[in-house]
């Protein structure tokens, strides 16, 4: 390598993207020398500051050492020459993310790679790709087998497909075939509105076969919302491609694993991606196909680092991937029984196109909804007892039920009713939650957990009770009601609990989801984890326990989730038509609530999600919300919660003349929701406007006014902040 101290101009300048925050004020890339020139795209190391980091060689016409100072331009340290360059239409997504979503390019091109590419050396990664390539070459016939491997075992993926490689599925419905048709025709996005059980995962499993049957280099992404929906879609797409390459993409896989992955689409040897929202900047130089299923969920919405939407740039990359190519080169697919009121206002405009399957696979029936009037039930009613009696009468029969409480743990909170005393966590403006099984009180925002006291702190009193109901305790409390009830074999109704705490150990999703689907289990209790994707096919009840919290919500979101989960849920019962013939079973949906006569329950109660979202629609155009009105939020994190309100205050001030202030509304600074987290204050700012682009504007040059409002003194002890576009809590 050629020494840059002295600037010899027979160097080759570079542009490289290095992680840096965008108020650094070091621009979008620094100025490197190599003694050949790089493709846009290439990986290197470079050094900055005393640190070497990971770099990418970008675009930057024009760029001389001119000027430079010496030393001012260091020299590239190695060159990841082994895999080929990230190509165009990958910079662009991360560009464009990067612009509208308010971080430097660097934040999110780097971010987007594999966490261990950047611990490696050139050498080391070009050692690992031989042995890929050699295992690759030398064992064909594990080519099929699942990717959710160790950590020291390679993916194996074949070279082409042939017709021969895929099972067949099963026959189309008339509607399925009607929309693969429109869909394989469109010339814009599409939004596939299928109620539970019509059969979208089969449609998107054609599109595929389809795609791959007419192009044997191209590659397709499946997107799902969360992790635990992966396995289950996974072995899907593995029984139907059995020797292709299908790899996933999520933060549960092992750092080798995410890199042997990562890298088996990049070089194109997997043509099928399954993953969460991460999976949306993966590296796929043959991309023609993105599905993007559940495309209502929050969880694509990243609510760290860079708080993108996955949904959002998905429909951006299919656009960039086409970019003067006619037919449609990258088609995207959004699926949902609920779709999110942005998306469906969309295809009610036109800008998508809409595919509607309104009805289940087998003709079977959507479950009745039954209201039950908690103001008539018996005093402190856990369960009513028509519930209970309809719950024991299907396990007699050998049907499953399943009950819906999103709120894990055993209770919200312990309290003494003699002095007040709660459960508060000593680290943020949270209780602490108590977890019977281990009797531990434990903050679900900052990790704090303790012993649950004997007798309350702050008097004394021996009597402290739990409030509230979480998970644990439906689960207990169940179990003690149904204690005389048998299920089909004679046995005690057995109950299974799904959520976060009890799925913790590696692998006890997968096992206890695997009992469920054997039908071990009579009464599946869990948070909204067991709401949607599963094909539970014995299920012919199922029940919201407490479905009132999202009625009346501050965050005018509230109903379309509750909405979306309640009918989510819903969709768990009845999928398997012929089972629940034979039984002769009434698929139900119990919901029980203190406010039966709300609205809401009047949409539920017909399955209308189109009249729902017209309703929610008419009321955010009046109020001017979104989709009809832009917003971001500005959040700050400091030692006070003066200093986090100042810091926003200020800059807001100074914002003034920035452009596109005119058609912005900036509301003062107040503490969010959970105002302290780890002993850290936060406060933030709701900006809206009638214009994006206006909006995108004033953002890209207020970033200057919040970081000189952070050395103000009002806001010493400030943190960090950060900017969330198109925010979906508020």
């Amino acid at each position: 390598m050629a020494d840059a101290g002295d600037l010899n101009l027979s160097l080759t300048p570079l542009a490289v993207v290095v992680t840096t925050p965008a108020y650094s004020g070091l621009g979008p890339a620094l100025t490197y020398v190599h003694d050949r020139p790089l493709e846009p795209g290439t990986l290197v190391r470079v050094p900055l500051g005393k640190r070497e980091l990971l770099g990418l060689v970008w675009e930057a016409p024009g760029l001389s050492l001119e000027g430079l100072e010496p030393g001012q331009a260091r020299a590239v340290l190695q060159v990841f020459d082994a895999i080929p360059p990230l190509n165009a239409a990958w910079r662009g997504l991360a560009s464009f993310a990067a612009r509208y979503y308010q971080r430097s390019l660097g934040e999110v091109a780097l971010a987007a790679l594999p966490p261990q590419l950047r611990d490696l050396q050139a050498e080391q990664l070009a050692r690992k790709l031989k042995r890929l390539a050699k295992a690759a070459a030398g064992n064909p016939k594990t080519q099929g087998r699942q990717v959710n491997q160790a950590a020291d075992s390679e993916p194996q993926m074949p070279e082409s497909l042939s017709v021969g490689d895929t099972k067949a599925g099963p026959e189309l419905s008339p509607e399925q075939a009607i929309a693969l048709q429109r869909f394989q025709a469109a010339d814009r996005p599409a939004l596939l509105f299928g109620t539970t059980g019509s059969g979208k995962t089969e449609i998107y499993l054609r599109a595929v076969q389809e795609l791959l049957e007419q192009d044997p280099q191209a590659q397709a992404l499946i997107m799902v919302p969360e992790i635990n929906l992966t396995p289950q879609l996974e072995a899907r797409f593995m029984e139907r491609f059995a020797r292709w390459g299908v790899v996933s993409l999520h933060s549960g896989l092992t750092p080798a694993q995410r890199l042997d992955h990562w890298l088996a689409a990049h070089q194109g040897r997997a043509r099928i991606v399954l993953g969460t929202r991460m999976a949306i900047f993966a590296s796929l130089p043959q991309l023609r196909l993105i599905v993007v299923d559940e495309e209502h969920d929050p969880s694509y919405k990243s609510q760290e680092g860079a708080r993108y939407s996955a949904r959002d740039l998905a429909v951006y990359r299919a656009k960039r991937e086409s970019q003067g190519r006619s037919p449609a080169h990258c088609r995207v697919l959004l699926g949902s029984a609920t779709p999110s009121l942005e998306s469906w206002r969309a295809a009610e405009i036109g800008r998508y196109l809409k595919l509607e399957m309104p009805q289940r696979i087998g003709g079977g029936a959507l479950p009745r909804l039954r209201l039950v009037n908690m103001n008539h039930q018996p005093k402190q009613c856990v369960l009513a007892p028509a519930l209970l009696e309809s719950i024991a009468e299907r396990a007699a029969r050998g049907e499953q039920s399943m009950l819906l409480l999103n709120r894990r743990g055993y209770a919200p909170v312990l309290a003494c009713h003699a002095c007040g005393w709660k459960s508060d966590c000593p680290h943020c403006s949270a209780h602490a939650v108590f977890h019977k099984i281990d009797r531990t009180l434990r903050c679900h925002h900052c990790g704090y957990s303790s012993r649950v006291p004997y007798a309350c702190p702050g008097c004394g009193n021996l009597d402290i009770a739990p409030v509230g109901r979480g998970t644990e305790q439906l689960e207990e409390q169940l179990v003690g009601l149904l204690a005389h009830a048998r299920r089909a074999d004679g046995e005690p109704i057995r109950v299974l609990r799904l959520d976060a705490d009890s799925t913790r150990a590696k692998g006890s999703l997968e096992q206890q989801l695997a009992g469920m689907h054997e039908g071990e289990f009579d009464v599946l209790v869990g948070t909204q984890m067991i709401a949607k994707g599963h094909d539970f096919r014995r299920i012919t009840l199922v029940a919201s326990v407490n479905a009132d919290g999202g009625l009346f919500a501050s965050d005018y979101r509230a109903p379309e989730r509750l909405f979306a989960l309640l009918l989510q849920a819903a969709g768990r019962a009845g999928r398997d038509a012929d089972f629940v013939a034979s039984q002769g079973a009434a698929v139900e949906l119990w919901v029980q609530t203190w406010y039966p006569e709300h609205p809401l329950f009047a949409a539920l109660v017909q399955h209308d999600y189109p009249a729902f979202a017209t309703q929610q629609l008419e009321e955010r155009e009046a109020a001017l919300m979104p989709p009809y009105s832009f917003q971001a939020l500005v959040r700050a994190e400091a030692r006070t919660q003066e200093a986090a309100q100042a810091l926003l205050n200020l800059a807001a001030q100074a914002g003034e003349p920035l452009p596109g202030r005119e058609h912005l509304t900036l509301y003062p600074a107040v503490p969010m929701a959970i105002q302290r987290v780890a002993n850290v204050e936060r406060a933030q700012m709701l900006i809206e406007s009638d214009s994006r682009p206006a909006l995108q504007a004033f953002l890209a040059a207020w970033q200057e006014q919040l970081q000189l409002a952070r050395s103000q003194p009002e806001a010493k002890g400030v943190l960090r902040w950060a900017i969330d576009v198109d925010p979906l809590a508020i």
